[in-house]
Parts: C-alpha cells; sequence; structure tokens
C-alpha cells in the first residue's frame, strides 16, 4: 500500500488550503451571525447566504463533487483513497463540505442513486444534486424500534396496482430541514414474511408528495443544526409511482450496505480534520496562556495530551486510508472490517482530542467563542451515526472469531445501522 499523494492529488489539496485561508476560515464567524440573525426573525430554516456565495468559488477552483467515483456524470470524482486527504480538510469547518457539494446525507443519496437507480431516476433526481440545485435526506432510523439492528424496521412499502403506499415514522432524518431537501430515500419493508435480510425495499420520495409530515426538529446536545437539521416524519399513505423503486423489491438491505459503506469512510475522514483543528487550537492556546508561572504548554501534563493527541490522529488517519484502499481495490464487502475498525476508532479519538483541547481553553472550550463545543457534539453523535460503537465491535469480533474458526467472511453479517 502506498498512500504518497499523487500529484493531482497534491494539487487538489493545495487548492483547498488555499481555498480554507481565502474563503471558510475568514467566514466562520459570518456563518453563525447570519443563522443566529435568521433564528431570531423566527426562522432557522434559511439557506445561508454565505454558503451560497461561496459555491460557485469552489466551482470555479475545481472543488466540487470530488467525493463520487466512477461515475461518468461526475467525471472529477475521486477514488476513496484519492478523496481521504481532502474531505479530511473540509472536516475542520463542520458546515464547509457543502461549500464543495461534498456534504452528508447527499454525498451518500448521490451515489445510491448513481449506483443503484435507473437513467430516469439520475436525470430526475441525481443531476440536479449534482449541480447543488437541491438537497435531500435518508429515512431509514425509526423512533420506535432499535434502529441499531435495521431489520427491526416497521415503515410498511405495499405495492398498490401501479403505485407503492408507504406508511411509517422516521426520525433523525438528516437535512430534512433545509427548505431545499425535495427528495427522500426510504427505506421500509415490503414483503415482512421474505427472508431477514430480504424483507426491505428502498423507494425514491419526493419531499413535497401528499401524506408527508414533517412533525418536529429534533436537537443534537442543545443545538438545532439548522438548515440542515434533523427532522421526525410521518408518512401516512404516501403515493409514489411502482417505478420509484431502487433495484427492486426486497433490495433494501443490499443497498443499505453499500450505500452506508461510503458515508461511514466520509465522516471518519473529516473526524481526522476535526480532530487536525481542535489539535492546532489547543496548542496555540496553551501557548499564550499563562498559569502557576509558567505557559499552560509547559505544564507536563499538557504535553503529555498533545502528544497522545498526535499519536491518536496519525494512528486513525492511517487506518481510514487503509480502509479507503481497501474499498477501492477490492469492494466494500471485503473491507468491512476495515470500514467497521475506523468507524470504531475515528469519533472516538476525535472526542478525546476535542476534550483535551476544551480543557485547555478552560470555560471558553464550552462556550460557543470556539468552534471546540460544536465540534464535540458533532463527533460524539458519530458513535451513534451510521451505527453504534457496540454494533460495530460485535461484527469486527466476530469476523475474528470467524477468522480462527474457519468460517467464511460472507457468514457474518455486517451493521446497516444509523443509530436512534
Amino acid at each position: 500500500m502506498n498512500f504518497d499523494y499523487s500529484p493531482k492529488v497534491e494539487q487538489l489539496r493545495e487548492r483547498l488550503l488555499a481555498f480554507f485561508d481565502a474563503h471558510i476560515y475568514p467566514n466562520e464567524k459570518r456563518y453563525h451571525q447570519e443563522i443566529d440573525a435568521n433564528r431570531r426573525a423566527g426562522n432557522a430554516w434559511i439557506p445561508t447566504t454565505v454558503i451560497e456565495e461561496l459555491k460557485p468559488k469552489a466551482r470555479a477552483a475545481g472543488l466540487w463533487n470530488l467525493f463520487l467515483p466512477r461515475s461518468p456524470r461526475a467525471p472529477q470524482g475521486l477514488s476513496n483513497l484519492e478523496y481521504a486527504p481532502l474531505a479530511e480538510i473540509m472536516g475542520r469547518v463542520y458546515w464547509a463540505s457543502e461549500v464543495f457539494n461534498c456534504s452528508a446525507p447527499d454525498t451518500g443519496n448521490m451515489e445510491t442513486i448513481e449506483r443503484y437507480g435507473t437513467e430516469a431516476h439520475k436525470d430526475r433526481w441525481l443531476e440536479p444534486l449534482l449541480r447543488g440545485e437541491i438537497r435531500s435526506a435518508f429515512l431509514m432510523t425509526e423512533p420506535d424500534v432499535a434502529s441499531s439492528d435495521a431489520t427491526n424496521i416497521q415503515c410498511r412499502i405495499e405495492r398498490d396496482g401501479d403505485e407503492y403506499v408507504i406508511n411509517g415514522t422516521k426520525w433523525w432524518s438528516s437535512g430534512a430541514g433545509d427548505p431545499r431537501c425535495a427528495l427522500y430515500i426510504v427505506m421500509g419493508k415490503t414483503n415482512p414474511d421474505a427472508g431477514r435480510h430480504e424483507q426491505q425495499s428502498m423507494v425514491l420520495v419526493p419531499a413535497n408528495t401528499p401524506g408527508v409530515t414533517v412533525k418536529r426538529h429534533l436537537s443534537v446536545f442543545g443545538y438545532d443544526d439548522a438548515p440542515h437539521g434533523h427532522m421526525e416524519i410521518e408518512l401516512k399513505n404516501v403515493r409514489v409511482p411502482a417505478d420509484s423503486i431502487l433495484l427492486g423489491e426486497g433490495r433494501g438491505f443490499e443497498i443499505a450496505q453499500g450505500r452506508l459503506g461510503p458515508g461511514r469512510i466520509h465522516h471518519c475522514m473529516r473526524s481526522i480534520g476535526a480532530a487536525e483543528r481542535a489539535l492546532e487550537l489547543m496548542c496555540q492556546r496553551a501557548i499564550a496562556r499563562t498559569a502557576f508561572g509558567k505557559t499552560i504548554a509547559q505544564q507536563s501534563v499538557t504535553q503529555e495530551r498533545i502528544a497522545e493527541a498526535r499519536c491518536g490522529i496519525e494512528q486513525a488517519r492511517l487506518l481510514t486510508l487503509r480502509a479507503a484502499y481497501m474499498m477501492d481495490t477490492v469492494g466494500n464487502k471485503v473491507a468491512k472490517a476495515d470500514i467497521a475498525m475506523i468507524k470504531i476508532v475515528a469519533p472516538n479519538m476525535a472526542l478525546q482530542v476535542i476534550d483535551w483541547a476544551i480543557q485547555v481553553h478552560g470555560g471558553m472550550g464550552v462556550c460557543d467563542d470556539t468552534p471546540l463545543a460544536y465540534m464535540w457534539a458533532g463527533q460524539r453523535t458519530l458513535r451513534f451515526a451510521d451505527g453504534p460503537d457496540e454494533v460495530h465491535r460485535n461484527a469486527l469480533a466476530k469476523l475474528e472469531l470467524a477468522r480462527h474458526m474457519k468460517l467464511p467472511a460472507s457468514a457474518v453479517d455486517m451493521p446497516i445501522t444509523r443509530g436512534g
């Protein structure tokens, strides 16, 4: 394995770093001021002007749709290994990915439509998503069941002539708060009597379909994450054409396996960037502040934490690059152990580094004068999103045991989870 950046990636990386210096970091304060102003005016769910102004600049800089590999509709898309260092940079500022049309859940939904949709699906939904004209949401997690096991899903998708009728309630539907959210990808059961992994299907549902009700937004440690949001959505006798189904009935679990692998690794890439930013802020603060006669940077406990943070970041980065390499070369299914490992390691590592950075900042670290508090909330959420730690550890342990019991790895199910 060779993780050196290719000349192409190095050039993109330098261009992206320059873009951050010129446009992202200088606008961090403005972004929050704009959302706060909208919130005070009574409606936080308005797309931010600053991001919309930066999108054309990102396109002009050739930093657009970098995440989508092997798509003729997005020829600029990179492999997972190529994309990793760029996603890491984007993760340094939590809202930056949208500027480059590389933000979740749109990335996962675009990849799903590209891999599993018909040409008609791609013309109607993928093209405007790639242009950044609309947003989307992924409706899988449910409030009334343990969604760490996706076979528990109760939402029903039933055939009625030339239509499917959908009934159920979903929550943690990230991105559904945005008024530009035009499409839901909904996972539900088409045949409860089929095999455990053949009961589920996925359908494309326009967000304005009659019977769709956004009931409320769910806060994350007190943050509303506007204008993106995480919504609870009721689907009551929602009707869509039968050709809205992806791949066919009973293929939902298979699609979820393909969708969540890239989603998980993108989260981990960004987690490493968040940890790097936290360590940078930690060092700057430690050098600038004095306590008990010497700088905080001279305190041995601070030095130990800085060293441990650097070790943890480098370890997580190498593990993530290995997972990206495996996904590119042998596919997501064979790389499932690597994906599970990074999903366990990266958010926990980032949480620890951010926590140490908060400690160095003292009271300043828990308010919004720095990005650390919000970063901590986001990383803590990732220990649930796309599967809780416990489920990934369980799957990883089974894969390890299978090696020693001479069982085929295919005998071990990987979790198809989103948390909740």
